[in-house]
């Protein structure tokens, strides 16, 4: 059985404890699995301490070089490391060669963001006093980074926080999520074989609050990235002291569609928004208020359509729906659908599940409180709502703990630009799904759904720290 081990100043070491990773669909053991201790995670803190001083000096042209390496190797190896997201995360084949390629690209992204880490010169003789004076600005790396990555997307998530950490000059101490730890361990040998230095990226796997603790308390971690929950995205930033942090913490993502939108597009793009890769996205369409005038045509064809999404094995190229990540969230999304029913919301597809796959689930006239409308589901399941206006849907829309990403359909300019305005979300979508996401645009949300933005550019600037320099020319 292959056994993973730690990955700390650039080789594999073995660790005290290992724990058995098991796939989600067919329940097949995939490794046993490195379980670091707080020891072992300090010992990858001292291996990216130690390694700062080399990434630091490296020169930018050759961190780019590096990322456009590892992004070369990986579109050779797409197919194995697409496989790999498929078994440990259960991500149908065909979403995790999306997930593979998307990571290529952000890597790319990366690679040009090394180049581009400017100031700007300050007009010093703008103020009294400042004459005869030379002012500009730099940035420089912070430090050691401390990333934290979710299960859902185990190599593209790994890619926004690894990609513009080294971008910057930065080392990090990687903690992969518990289900996908594999992904990450495959970058880094990638990385390693690219020529990155010894200790610039380190991989340390095993529980999360074990190794968090760790990274959110020592004093040479600089920076936090996050993406998970916001119980625990709350409790870093309240433990992190001085540290910056950047914190993704999902959503109830919502679409406004208006009376005017053309349902032969709209319908088969949301469909595809609630239902990808099984709801497991931050921003999947979970919640959908549909103008009345259309209401009946359009819940009548999309129950239809959510009725068609192939569900089986993540390997079988068809695929759109596999097992959910654990069988406790089978379980909960049951009780789920179970709460909304008995407060009064009608079934008009799915509701039921077959072994660890929760049938594509459309829920309707859902009570605003109910947990699948105002928590994140995390599931195959979306609620739809009428509404008699864009500007009700609003309202809607905004009656959330969350603000990630929000879309609304409508052909008139004037009704999106006040729904642009209005909406309290972090990304507006107008005539497209909250799903949407390239990787250099800005992301992140509001409220809930967290503090700071990715995107490579945005990340890798909140990656360093900014230096204002002085010359005295008298």
């Amino acid at each position: 059985m292959k056994k993973q081990h730690l990955f700390i100043d650039g080789k594999l070491t073995e660790a005290v404890h290992y724990t058995t990773l098991q796939a989600p669909y067919s329940g097949e053991t995939l490794a046993e699995v490195a379980s670091a201790s707080a020891e072992e995670t300090e010992a990858a803190i001292a291996a990216a301490v130690k390694a700062r001083y080399a990434m630091r000096q490296m020169p930018a042209h050759q961190r780019a070089d590096l990322l456009y390496k590892l992004s070369a190797m990986l579109q050779e190896r797409k197919e194995e490391a697409a496989r790999i997201v498929a078994l440990e995360a259960a991500k149908p084949i065909t979403a995790a060669r999306a997930e593979i390629d998307r990571t290529i690209e952000t890597y790319r992204f990366a690679a040009e963001e090394a180049k581009r880490l400017t100031g700007e010169t300050v007009p010093m003789d703008a103020a009294k006093g400042g004459e005869g004076r030379i002012g500009y600005t730099m940035r420089q790396p912070l430090g050691v980074i401390g990333a934290i990555t979710p299960f859902n997307f185990p190599m593209n998530l790994v890619a926004h926080k690894v990609g513009p950490a080294l971008a910057a000059g930065n080392t990090i101490v990687l903690k992969p999520a518990e289900q996908t730890p594999l992904s990450a361990y495959y970058i880094a040998n990638l990385l390693q074989e690219a020529g990155l230095p010894n200790g610039a990226l380190n991989v340390v796997s095993g529980d999360g609050k074990t190794i968090g603790d760790v990274l959110v308390s020592h004093p040479d971690v600089a920076y936090l990235t996050f993406t998970g929950s916001p119980a625990v995205g709350t409790n870093i930033r309240s433990n992190a002291g001085l540290k910056r942090v950047t914190l993704e913490l999902g959503s109830n993502a919502a679409v406004i569609v208006d009376k005017d939108a053309d349902l032969d597009k709209v319908i088969p793009r949301s469909v595809t928004g609630a239902f990808t890769y099984q709801g497991q996205v931050c921003i999947s369409l979970q919640r959908i208020y549909v103008h009345q005038a259309i209401s009946e045509e359009f819940i009548e064809r999309f129950a239809e359509a959510a009725n068609q999404v192939v569900m089986g094995d993540p390997l079988n190229e068809d695929t759109v729906v596999s097992a959910l990540i654990t069988s406790k969230d089978v379980q909960r999304t049951l009780d789920w659908i179970e709460e909304a029913k008995q407060a009064g919301a009608t079934v008009v597809a799915g509701g039921e599940a077959e072994g660890g796959i929760l049938r594509p689930t459309v829920l309707v006239n859902v009570p605003r409180d109910a947990k699948v409308s105002c928590q994140e589901v995390f599931a195959p399941i979306v609620v739809i709502n009428t509404v008699n206006s864009v500007e009700e849907g609003t309202q809607l829309v905004n009656d959330s703990m969350y603000g990630l990403q929000a879309g609304v359909f409508t052909n008139d300019i004037q009704t999106a630009l006040r729904a642009v305005d209005d909406i309290e979300a972090g990304g507006v979508m107008i005539n497209d799904i909250p799903t949407f996401r390239v990787d250099h645009m800005p992301y992140g949300g509001v409220k809930q759904s967290g503090i700071g933005r990715e995107g490579v550019k945005y990340a890798t600037e909140e990656m360093t720290e900014l230096k204002f320099v002085m010359f005295n020319k008298n």
